[in-house]
């Protein structure tokens, strides 16, 4: 047992950046507005983002080089086409999710610290964790995490599911509005993540490969797989506590996602007991500290990689900085531009949306090209399935263009 631990991590680690919003928020929401008439939209999305997210973990253990290693290989504008793409969202994107965890923080402990005080403890934690600890305590910890999480969040399912006065109605829906379809392009395009953390994926196996010599391709996938399908199940989850639990309430909820946080919380409690704000407190908490967490890693980890490559200069380690970088813009963006949240968020959504097709295309043409081992490259099947998922991504960027 200790063995297949050692083995596991940055698939739990693709778990906890995935399991944030998208499901803490959009699911639960869909839940809340559509009952379960979502599921379809849900298991649609994985299925077709599943061959460009397992891309990263296959590519780093068959070469035992990252994507963006790979991406050089392809041609030095499309590092650069990633460098200018995360330069553009990065600091939106982990304000976004700081905040939504800061609320969280603020609405669980309560107290005299407001949500400005959390968003900083949270970044200094964060960032003592990862520059102390580095990414041997982030394994160790996001094993806990998730096995926290997972827990948790099924527990409430569960004394939710006996408490409700539903019958339960697998009714698929579609879109009817412009609304309806907004919101089922936002939900589906943040499920399970956006596709770039298929980079930060082929950089946490590597990391993993420098303390565990003994992963492998087929170790490296199965890890993946289990963090993979545990951000379906924990999608599902959240989508039922959403229908159990706010459908009959018939209660609006706030756009904003802190806002949201809190709400969840509250009916949890008034729906269940006052018991379960414990539960679901440690459910939505884990759930979006692993996201402030492995994005605050993550993404300096991608960016120092990157500017390795483009100024070919290996020797220099500059994570450190650009994690102190990331804290310090998102606090000014909070700080600041907090009143043009809505609008980061916005542009930030629409660039991730349409830069999906980008990510699938190149990991595509980067696993099926001479730079993959032969053995490691992809079966018919996913090749089948990369080729309609790259349809999938197009079309779904130009039916949330034609939706604006």
């Amino acid at each position: 047992m200790h063995d297949f631990l050692k083995r596991l991590g940055p698939g739990l680690l693709f778990a906890g950046a995935a399991i944030g919003v998208s499901h803490l928020v959009q699911s639960t929401r869909a839940g809340a507005d559509f009952g379960l008439g979502f599921i379809w939209a849900l298991l649609c999305v994985h299925l077709f983002k599943y061959p460009f997210f397992q891309i990263g973990p296959r590519y780093a253990a068959a070469t035992g080089e990252s994507l963006l290693d790979g991406y050089k290989k392809l041609g030095k504008g499309v590092l650069l086409v990633y460098f200018i793409i995360t330069c553009a969202t990065m600091f939106t994107i982990q304000t976004a999710v700081t905040i939504v965890t800061a609320g969280i923080a603020s609405a669980l402990f309560g107290g005299t610290l407001g949500i400005k005080h959390w968003t900083i403890i949270i970044l200094v934690v964060c960032f003592l964790i990862l520059i102390i600890g580095k990414y041997k305590v982030l394994d160790k910890l996001m094993k806990i995490i998730i096995v926290t999480l997972s827990i948790s969040t099924l527990i409430a399912v569960y004394f939710a599911f006996s408490s409700a006065n539903l019958t339960l109605n697998f009714q698929q829906v579609l879109p009817k509005n412009s609304i309806e379809i907004g919101f089922l392009i936002a939900f589906m395009g943040w499920m399970p993540a956006p596709l770039d953390i298929s980079i930060w994926h082929s950089l946490w196996t590597i990391e993993k490969k420098k303390s565990n010599s003994e992963i492998t391709p087929k170790s490296a996938l199965f890890d993946f797989n289990l963090g993979f399908f545990t951000t379906i199940i924990l999608g599902l989850a959240f989508m039922a506590l959403g229908y159990l639990v706010m459908f009959p309430s018939g209660e609006t909820f706030s756009d904003s996602a802190t806002v949201f946080a809190n709400q969840l919380i509250a009916m949890y409690t008034k729906s269940l007991g006052s018991w379960a704000y414990l539960i679901i407190g440690i459910a939505a908490l884990t759930t979006m500290f692993s996201t402030t967490l492995t994005t605050l890693d993550a993404s300096p980890r991608a960016m120092n990689r990157c500017t390795q490559l483009l100024f070919q200069n290996n020797t220099k380690n500059y994570v450190w900085l650009w994690t102190l970088f990331l804290c310090l813009g998102t606090i000014f963006i909070f700080y600041f531009l907090a009143s043009e949240m809505a609008l980061l968020i916005k542009i930030a959504t629409i660039i991730s949306f349409l830069t999906a097709p980008f990510y699938a295309i190149t990991n595509y043409i980067l696993i099926s090209s001479k730079h993959t081992p032969k053995a490691w490259q992809l079966s018919k099947p996913l090749h089948i399935l990369c080729w309609l998922g790259i349809i999938f991504l197009i079309g779904f960027s130009i039916w949330y263009l034609t939706a604006l």
